[in-house]
């Protein structure tokens, strides 16, 4: 076996190793080369002014591309974690132990010499909506920015040494019937009273919303998410910018209190569902044909990127009215028969409650492993505690009075 380490030269040899290692697989649909690619170019990931990274491949004996892995580490992160950790993502392989841990080695050994003591994967260099997760339920399809691997990958980490940090489960909300009367009246109700006014995205204002997205956003998991990283509006101005010719207006909503966003659910089409067709390479030809795709009908489930509500009103019940406002939005484009929401950890009971209240289910699940690096360090599933709020505290507790619940 050889290990080759990705330069500017032979980067397709990196996208080329999904397509030859799901040939066979009709569940896999290629993300496209230039959204990896531009997670590893300095100039397009911000994450590269206070961290590196590092993609190898793996061949065998003949030179034929039997795997494939990327090693990251953000610096600042890593720096204020009483675990510094670092990341390894992008990982494909076969199904041979030895070739496997080839890999992992790789990954491990880079970032033990860069301070590392934990080293987490399967997960992204850069935000955790995209790219972050080992699947291991619901071997399917995947939507927009969740990763697909295959079924055997999850005993290959486990026999590794990596464990379980924290699950990650996605809900499936069928959108071709009626909405729950229940759901309706409530989100209503709490939509009518003084002060609350709702509206969706605006791309002729689109710099309004970014601000109000990063107000939100930060407000929200800086209070409640152990280690997060406040956004800037440059951050989230570029990935609105980059998606803005896929973006459906109606499927961004805000609530305002007096006029300030006080929460956000956003969405984006599942174009997953034209990507299929272009293994993960697009020319102007096939840039004309997505485009054709994308204004028909072809799409008909969108996903659930983003959803919270600042802490003070966290139990206000704004976040049901928020939903109700972005579900009958879906369903008045009636070609839509689904919506994913993606996903929400085993650490956040409150968030899958509300799912499942509105009638979701869960459909598929991912794992984020950790490894120690530095076996003296003991390992510890990731709560939350140190991000949580008070009122976060609060509802857990009240959740483990009485879990029959959840």
């Amino acid at each position: 076996m050889r290990l080759i380490e990705i330069t500017p030269e032979n980067f397709r040899t990196f996208h080329d190793a999904g397509r030859i290692l799901y040939r066979d697989d009709a569940n896999w649909i290629a993300p496209l080369d230039m959204e990896v690619e531009n997670i590893f170019t300095p100039s397009k990931n911000n994450l590269f002014t206070h961290g590196e990274a590092i993609r190898w491949v793996l061949q065998d004996d003949t030179g034929t591309v039997i795997g494939r892995v990327a090693a990251f580490i953000d610096h600042q992160k890593a720096a204020k974690s009483s675990v510094p950790a670092g990341g390894m993502g992008f990982f494909e392989c076969i199904n041979d132990k030895v070739a496997a841990f080839t890999l992992f080695e790789s990954a491990r050994k880079w970032l033990k010499e860069r301070g590392a003591v934990a080293m987490d994967g399967s997960v992204n260099f850069g935000e955790n909506f995209s790219n972050w997760g080992l699947l291991v339920e619901g071997f399917m399809q995947q939507g927009y920015g969740m990763p697909y691997n295959k079924p055997y990958y999850q005993k290959l980490f486990e026999d590794y040494g990596f464990k379980d940090y924290f699950q990650q489960f996605s809900y499936h909300f069928d959108i071709s019937g009626p909405l729950p009367e229940r759901m309706v009246k409530f989100a209503d109700y709490l939509a009518s009273r003084p002060g609350y006014t709702f509206e969706h995205l605006d791309k002729k204002n689109i710099e309004k919303y970014v601000r109000d997205l990063v107000e939100v956003v930060n407000l929200t998991w800086s209070n409640y998410l152990e280690g997060f990283e406040p956004f800037r509006e440059s951050d989230l101005d570029g990935i609105i910018r980059d998606a803005k010719p896929i973006l459906i207006e109606e499927f961004i909503w805000f609530a305002y209190k007096d006029g300030k966003p006080v929460g956000v659910v956003a969405a984006f089409p599942d174009v997953n569902q034209l990507l299929v067709h272009f293994k993960g390479r697009l020319n102007f030809w096939k840039a004309m044909k997505f485009m054709w795709l994308k204004n028909g009908k072809t799409i008909k489930r969108n996903r659930v990127l983003m959803a919270g509500v600042i802490p003070e009103y966290q139990n206000s019940g704004v976040i049901m009215a928020l939903f109700l406002q972005f579900a009958r939005a879906t369903k008045n484009k009636s070609w839509y028969k689904e919506i994913e929401l993606s996903w929400v950890g085993d650490y956040n009971p409150r968030m899958r409650k509300v799912y499942e209240q509105i009638g979701a289910v869960p459909v598929k699940k991912h794992i984020t492993y950790r490894y120690m690096i530095d076996a003296s360090v003991p390992f510890a599933r990731f709560t939350n505690e140190g991000g949580n709020s008070s009122l976060r505290k609060d509802y857990i507790k009240k959740d483990q009075e009485n879990h029959s619940d959840v």
